[in-house]
């Protein structure tokens, strides 16, 4: 079963894939590729057996052809599918397919499993910028789309996460761009991890891979700019994560291509870069005389073209820069470009033999030995002395000059190359040295990452040349398979051993062999078992190379007789799975690589050259250390102390870094163990070592493969005009490209069909998908995924110790719901199907960030709470210091203070001096004690040294012992050989003993003739049966081979089958897989959507609650609101009472006559009433005060409902569809309350209808009301004008009094009753004012009414249907509670039962204790008993005893100790689950009283509501009676104004006959007034003045009458009067106009009351 992440699929793909699956589409396979074909049903028997109709897709063509021609197709979704092992049906077509259609979508990256598969594409694409490699940082494998950055990406994460060092190995034919493949893998970890203050930087490793290509890289016939050497780069990380140091170890240099090379073929692409640049820096001084008589050299072919010259010239520089880069000094470069000018010299030098050998040409050799520092003398002697003579065969010519110097001796020239070859590898060595020395670090690190890069598969035949492949090709094709078979071990041989180890079967094919066999055929010894049936072991090319090198007669000849011998198939014999062939051509042989997908023809002439040290390479080290010119002497004596047997074969081992010294040693130990110590001086058998000690250092981490695929078999160097041109991968990694033309985005399928069989990456993908590549030990999988199931830590407890890991594992997998099939538990591990722990490492990641969260935010709680406590000290602290301080102030000139300051330091010295005494007494104890350990320790120590000097005498003496023994068994033996020869000197000295000799010898001889007659007799017999037996072989053979033939064709169907097979179960299984993961869904599904519906209810619940809540608030708000209203009449009303009788008051002061007792009283009153007021203004506060809390409270629990509605407006949103299902089963219920609703509505029509005749009535009343105010004013106006003419009567009287008997008293009586007719008027006015708001207050009051009527009817039937519910509620909570008391019942019941066995429990916990204590007892007795046996030194073997004894003890004691933890644990479970047990059961109670609660509150409300009703009744009644009472007033108002109408006639009548009487009385007395004193004359003129007042204003009133207002006439009447009464009247008027401003002003404000009130 494999869990890859699918897009979800529309209706028309599912549609098109189900239409594909119904026409069963086939790959056609043929020689030229494969091609789509459709499966043509046909009747049984139409066709022939193991034949198939097939229609061609692209033309139609119907075909007849075998079965095992066709292989089924996949949809065509998985044209493009980013992981092979995704594909529905695994085989050759369709994983062409896959690659070919990725390939041309400019997707050269595509996952097999767990490894990676990349074309090289023809041109640099845009997909390895800066920001891609970001894309790729931090992420999972599974998570990435595939790309060499993944890999590195995944290696990475691997190697922070594991600790483990990591390798990716880079695999391919050459040319398929592993090198760019190393780069892209170096650049993005160097990029992504970064390094510590930036060591390592992009810009340092392109130049560290600028310098590799040019000394190390050249052109072949297979690619432009190919790697001659292997390397391994290693990057060390420390702990954070970042790049410590690094380092590059390089093999396998071929270095041999400094003086041979294949035809077409270029050297090293330095000299190229060199010799152009050089051109093009004439004028340096540095190179001056280097390029002068550089450029006479001809050895190396020179551009000739401008465009090549200035390329190599740019390259030329670039090399600089890059040396530049890595702190190569200009002395080291000149030394590095003086050696290669050497080389060339010695180039143009040649060598020949005139009596001896010598240069052909002197002069260059005289440059050469210049160049490197020494005479000519030193260079020949170092190049031709010692030679010993024959050892040197022929070879190739190294390069000859203009004048074709090859006449010289062969054994000559190849000193000469020796001589080169060594110059330029130690060249190579030192600049490796140099990058290393760039690259190192010395900061610690704790693992590393390494990339290997070897030079891929060459086949000359694949490039089109007619050549033989060389001996340096055979090691690098060799290096290529060892790292194949390395493959082959990781993925196939450990996986089944593991499976076998863990007892899991797993039904797989036959896996083919690993490349062994082609391996062994190169470098096996002869310790190895023979692969086939010789005469003598069995040795490999290497070992043969060697023997043949050293014998005297050895050649190439011999050596191909030899490797036949051993490795190909005889004549006769079946071929099988023989690797090696003869070839037609001499000295040829055909080697099978790749699993014999890859036939490669060798030429093996020459190659013994190779077997032999040429003492010449040895001499270039010394020569270039005795160096006369000191920048080249100084870099390599630095190097000539630590040379070691891998001098000349690793490069690169020294390092700075902890790891870097251990693989340095590594490699060391495998050079210098076992055959390689016997054989480390032998070339050929250094190769071997060298891969083996890369293998090894790849084989200790964890390895990640790179399949790397040759897209086309074209020539890439043909002509030598660009060997040295730019880099076809260039370092420019940054090189954008846009996409790929199709014609060059094709692929070669019979060449990528040979690179998929020879990797063997169908196997590989077919056990990936069959089997279990994800594996974890028990322990660590629980440890590591615990995290999932907290229910089970929970369960268990946080301190549970696991004592059966596989249980563990077992719950923690059901806990985890995982598909049976999709894991496997073995015997110490469990294992998993592909893409199962990527899944669940996603969700562990998941839970670990969930519970990352919550710990952080329990942590900044847990540091607020703390800061906020520190802050609370800190201000207590603040607080206590300034109270301390402000005491301090206080007290400080205080004397007993002083003196108490002055005395508490002298008594705290008397304290520290006891202290001190203390602790001087606890310094000797210790001292004594540690006296006394010394004592012990140096005891111990001297029976020690005497016990070991005891150990070292015996060993002497058994060594003694030894040697005597030897010596008496060498005596003894010399003995008998001694008497041995005497006895053998006396028996031939004798003549009698000669004579029996020599018969027995001539009888010995006739024996033997005769039974060489015998021989010959029955070999004649032999051969003739043998002869018959070779026919009756050939005919088995011929059957065998048929039958061969047949069990060939039908393993492969079966195969075939059986792979069928496979995809189909493993379809099966992902179907299975999706359907357990839908199933999944569904249960999550379904308990998200009940918790769903019981949020929804909740909240309904709560909003209903809360709707109540509102309701009872805002009815209790407006009764408040009512009373207030209320409270503020009566107020107003006090303070009308208030003013009145502060004005009687007043009237009261102002009165003379009124006595003490009386203004008491009225005082009294006033108290009272200001006190009343007090008091009702207090009730006032406290009704104001509960109003704003009780809008408070409303406010807040508006904004609670709000925040709840905000809360859960979400989730009621997403959970809308389940809601309309709980609408539709409301639906009933809803037209049961919609009858319900129609007989509420004529209800409500019924009071509307009795409304609207209130309302009817009320207008009518108001309209009378009006009409009736109208002629209450006239009639009042009436009023007015008669009270003045009272007035004046009376006003007339007084004066007629006055002049009978005149006094002031009954002047202020007739002023108090002007007042009094004024305050009615004023009265009345206001009267009309007051109960005209009395109506309109009325009619609001019937709004009101109406309107709180309605809504108590509404609150009424919601309360009356929320009545109901609450009662099926609690019914349903009834039930519930039975069924609660009876779990409760259980539970009481399995508490007993859990405290009887906790009472047990405790009572073996006792028990252990006890024993606990027992023990412990006994181990204090031992360990005294063993201290006393140990002092007085008793046999050892007692104290052994007592040890063991002890160890024991300690064992049960550790076993008591689990188990009562255990115990103590099952107990602290227990009780647990008791106490959830009462917690659910007084949740329960509590539930229920709050249910009847509820109910009871439900209840109260609605009394309340039926009581408000009663009293909104009530209030309607009063209304109406107000009502009636007013009119009753109106009534009597009218009554008095009709009696007031009468008297003021009467009154107008009686002014008249005053008016007339007044007039004669005064015509008469005008005489007697001017005699009247002058008091007299005073109140004479008064009273005239009055009279004259009162006729005019009499005379006015009458015309005015009508029109005057109240307020007008009085002011006109003020006038007059004051007119009229100059004197007394002004008092009275004034008095009269403040009373009356005052009465007015206390109106208005009462006016301003009502309205604001």
């Amino acid at each position: 079963m494999l869990l890859f992440k699918r897009p979800v699929k529309t209706e028309e793909q599912i549609a098109a894939e189900q239409a594909w699956y119904g026409s069963e589409k086939v790959w056609l396979v043929h020689k030229d590729g494969f091609s789509l074909a459709t499966v043509v049903k046909t009747e049984t028997g139409s066709l022939p057996e193991g034949k198939v109709k097939i229609k061609l897709e692209h033309d139609g063509t119907v075909l007849d052809v075998d079965e095992d021609d066709i292989e089924k197709a996949n949809p065509p979704s998985f044209d493009r599918c980013e992981d092979l092992a995704a594909l529905l049906y695994l085989n050759e077509s369709s994983v062409m397919h896959s690659l070919r259609q990725r390939y041309g979508g400019n997707l050269i990256h595509t996952y097999a499993g767990p490894n990676m598969v990349i074309i090289n594409p023809t041109s640099a694409p845009s997909m390895y910028s800066e920001k891609v490699m970001h894309m790729f940082k931090g992420c999972r494998r599974e998570d990435t789309a595939p790309h060499i950055y993944a890999v590195a990406q995944s290696a990475y994460r691997n190697l922070l996460t594991t600790r483990q060092d990591q390798s990716v190995v880079l695999l391919g034919k050459s040319g398929s761009g592993k090198t760019t493949n190393c780069q892209h893998l170096v650049q993005y970890l160097v990029s992504i991890a970064g390094s510590t203050g930036k060591i390592f930087t992009a810009e340092k490793w392109q130049a560290v891979y600028t310098i590799l290509e040019a000394f190390g890289n050249s052109a072949t016939s297979m690619n432009n700019n190919a790697s001659r050497f292997s390397q391994i780069v290693s990057l060390d990380f420390d702990q954070a994560g970042q790049v410590a140091s690094a380092s590059i170890q390089t093999m396998l240099l071929e270095k041999l291509r400094v003086v041979k090379r294949p035809e077409t073929e270029s050297t090293f692409n330095v000299f190229y870069y060199m010799m152009a640049g050089w051109a093009m820096h004439t004028t340096n001084k540095m190179f001056y005389f280097i390029s002068n008589i550089l450029f006479v050299c001809v050895c190396v072919c020179v551009y000739t073209q401008s465009e090549d010259k200035q390329k190599a010239s740019q390259q030329f520089t670039k090399l600089q820069a890059a040396m530049k880069v890595l702190g190569i000094s200009s002395d080291e470069q000149k030394a590095l470009w003086l050696i290669l000018g050497a080389i060339y010299h010695l180039g143009a030098a040649g060598a020949t033999k005139a009596g001896r050998k010598q240069f052909a040409r002197h002069e260059w050799a005289q440059k050469a030995a210049y160049l490197l520092g020494c005479t000519l003398e030193e260079l020949s002697s170092a190049i031709f002395k010692h030679q010993p003579k024959g050892t040197l065969q022929r070879s190739t010519s190294f390069r000859q000059g203009p004048d074709d110097v090859g006449t010289g001796d062969n054994s000559a020239l190849e000193c000469l190359e020796a001589m080169a070859a060594g110059l330029y590898s130690e060249l190579f060595t030192l600049v490796i040295s140099l990058v290393n020395r760039a690259l190192k670090s010395s900061q610690h690190s704790l693992c590393s990452l390494l990339i290997v890069d070897t030079p891929g598969f060459q086949n000359p035949k694949l490039a089109k040349r007619n050549r033989g492949a060389t001996f340096e090709e055979l090691c690098h094709n060799y290096t290529q398979e060892r790292l194949q078979t390395l493959f082959h071990e990781r993925t196939f041989v450990q996986e089944l051993e593991r499976y076998k180890e863990e007892n899991i079967e797993l039904a797989l094919d036959d896996i083919e062999s690993s490349t062994s066999l082609s391996v062994s055929a190169i470098d096996q010894a002869s310790t190895q078992i023979r692969t086939l049936a010789r005469t003598d072991e069995a040795r490999g090319l290497l070992w043969l190379m060697e023997e043949e090198a050293l014998q005297p007669g050895g050649s190439e000849e011999t050596l191909l007789e030899r490797l036949f011998s051993y490795y190909s198939p005889v004549d006769g014999e079946s071929k099988g799975p023989a690797l090696l062939l003869k070839s037609e051509k001499a000295h040829h042989f055909l080697l099978g690589h790749s699993h014999g997908t890859d036939w490669v023809e060798y030429d093996a002439r020459g190659w013994l050259s190779h077997a032999k040290q040429n003492p010449a390479s040895q001499n270039a080290a010394i020569l270039l250390q005795d160096s006369q010119k000191k920048n080249i002497s100084c870099l390599f004596m630095g190097r000539s102390g630590g040379a070691t047997v891998l001098s000349g074969s690793i490069a690169g081992l020294e390092g700075g870094s902890q790891l870097a010294l251990r693989r340095a040693t590594s490699m060391r130990k495998t050079f210098t163990t076992g055959v390689a110590a016997v054989k480390k001086k032998s070339l050929c058998i250094q190769i071997k070592l060298q891969v083996d000690a890369l293998i090894d250092t790849v084989r200790r981490s964890r390895v990640h493969f790179v399949h790397c695929l040759l897209p086309k078999a074209e020539t890439s160097a043909g002509d030598l005009k660009v060997l040295g041109g730019p880099s076809s991968r260039s370092g420019e990694i940054d090189a954008h490209g846009e996409s790929c033309d199709n014609g060059l985005m094709q692929l070669d399928v019979c060449l990528l069909r040979a690179q998929l069989r020879g990797s063997k990456l169908l196997d590989a993908l077919r056990i990936y998908r069959q089997g279990y590549p994800d594996h974890l030990v028990f322990s660590e999988f629980r440890r590591r995924f615990d995290v999932l199931s907290p229910h089970l830590t929970k369960k268990h407890g946080r301190n549970y110790i696991v004592t059966d890991e596989r249980r563990a594992v077992e719950e923690l997998l059901e806990s985890l719901e995982l598909e049976k099939s999709s894991y496997h538990m073995g015997l110490s591990r469990v294992f998993f199907r592909a893409g199962v722990l990527a899944k669940l490492e996603e969700n562990r990641d998941i839970q670990t960030r969930r519970n990352i969260t919550l710990f952080q935010a329990a942590c900044r709680g847990y540091l607020a709470r703390h800061a906020f406590k520190k802050r609370k000290i800190q201000d207590l602290a603040i607080r206590c210091i300034q109270k301390n301080i402000k005491k301090n102030r206080g007290v400080k000139g205080w004397p007993w203070w002083k003196l108490f300051t002055t005395v508490r330091p002298l008594i705290e010295v008397q304290l520290t001096e006891e202290q001190i005494r203390g602790k001087d007494e606890e310094i000797q104890q210790l001292k004594l004690k540690l006296e006394k350990v010394e004592k012990e320790r140096n005891e111990l120590r001297l029976n020690s040294d005497r016990l070991e000097s005891k150990v070292s005498y015996s060993n002497k003496h058994s060594a003694i012992a030894k040697k005597q023994n030897k010596t008496m068994t060498g005596t003894i033996f010399k003995c008998l050989i001694i008497r041995y020869s005497h006895f053998a000197m006396i028996v031939f000295s004798g003549g009698e003993w000669r004579l029996k000799y020599e018969r027995a010898i001539r009888e010995i001889e006739f024996t033997k003739k005769r039974l060489q007659q015998e021989f010959d007799d029955k070999l004649e017999v032999e051969q003739q049966n043998k002869r018959q037996l070779e026919r009756k072989l050939t005919d088995l053979q011929a059957d065998n081979e048929e039958v061969q033939r047949v069990s060939q064709q039908l393993k492969k169907k079966c195969q075939r089958l059986t792979a069928e097979l496979q995809d189909t179960k493993l379809h099966l299984e992902g179907q299975q897989s999706r359907n357990h993961d839908l199933e999944k869904k569904q249960r999550k599904f379904d308990s998200e959507q009940t918790q769903a519906q019981e949020e929804v209810q909740r909240e309904k619940s709560l909003r209903e609650k809360l709707s109540r809540e509102k309701d009872m608030l805002t009815g209790e708000v407006f009764s408040l609101r009512q009373q207030l209203e209320d409270k503020d009449l009566e107020i107003c009303a006090v303070n009308l009472k208030l003013e009145q009788m502060e004005a009687e008051l007043q009237d009261l002061n102002s009165q003379e006559s009124k006595d003490e007792a009386s203004l008491a009283k009225v005082k009294k009153q006033l108290r009272d009433l200001e006190a009343k007021v007090k008091d009702q203004e207090e009730e006032l506060d406290e009704q104001a005060g509960t109003i704003q809390m009780l809008e408070q409270a409303k406010l807040r629990l508006e904004m609670e409902m709000e925040r709840l509605r905000q809360t859960h407006s979400k989730e009621i949103e997403s959970k809308d569809d389940e809601v309309e299902e709980i609408r539709q089963s409301c639906s009933k219920k809803l037209k049961q309350m919609e009858v319900q609703l129609e007989e509420e509505y004529e209800e409500k029509q019924k009071v509307l209808r009795e409304r609207r005749d209130l309302e009817a009535k009320l207008m009518s009343t108001q309209d009378q009301v009006s009409h009736r105010d109208v002629e209450t004013e006239k009639r009042l106006r009436k009023d007015l004008k008669r009270t003045k003419a009272l007035l004046a009567d009376a006003q007339i009287m007084l004066d007629h009094l006055k002049n009978n008997a005149p006094s002031k008293r009954e002047i202020a009586q007739l002023k108090n009753q002007l007042e009094e007719s004024e305050f009615t008027c004023a009265a009345a006015v206001k009267a009309r004012k007051s109960m005209e708001v009395e109506i309109e207050d009325l009619h609001v009051q019937m709004d009101d009414i109406s309107k709180s009527k309605q809504a108590l009817e509404e609150q009424l039937s919601r309360l009356q249907r929320e009545k109901n519910d609450l009662q099926s509620r609690m019914e349903e909570d009834q039930e519930d509670m039975n069924e609660l008391m009876k779990k409760h019942k259980a539970a009481v019941a399995q508490s007993t039962q859990n405290l009887a066995q906790i009472s047990d429990l405790q009572a073996q916990l006792e028990e252990a204790m006890k024993e606990k204590q027992d023990v412990q007892e006994k181990l204090t007795a031992l360990q005294s008993q063993l201290e006393f046996q140990e002092q007085s030194m008793v046999d050892k073997s007692l104290v052994s005893r007592q040890e063991a004894k002890i160890r024991e003890l300690e064992t049960k004691m550790e076993f008591e100790k689990t188990q009562v933890k255990r115990l103590e644990s099952l107990v602290a479970r227990l009780k647990e689950n008791l106490e959830k047990l009462t917690e659910e059961r007084d949740q329960r109670s509590a539930s229920e009283n709050r249910e009847k609660e509820q109910n009871k509150r439900l209840l109260r409300q609605i009394r309340d509501i039926k009581e408000e009703m009663a009293e909104l009744a009530k209030k309607e009644a009063e209304a109406s009676r107000k009502k009636h009472e007013l009119e009753m007033d109106i009534e009597s108002l009218e009554a008095a104004n009709q009696s007031l109408q009468a008297d003021l006639k009467l009154a107008f009548k009686r002014i008249g006959d005053l008016q007339a009487a007044i007039e004669d009385e005064m015509e008469s007395d005008d005489n007697e007034d001017l005699i009247n004193s002058e008091g007299a004359s005073d109140t004479d003129s008064e009273v005239e003045d009055r009279v004259d007042g009162v006729k005019s204003w009499l005379s006015k009133n009458k015309g005015s009458a009508k029109n005057m207002s109240d307020d007008g006439s009085l002011k006109s009447s003020r006038s007059v009067l004051q007119r009229h009464f100059p004197r007394y009247p002004t008092e009275c008027v004034g008095r009269s106009t403040y009373r009356s401003r005052y009465k007015h002003s206390s109106y208005l404000n009462d006016s301003d009351g009502e309205t604001t009130a």
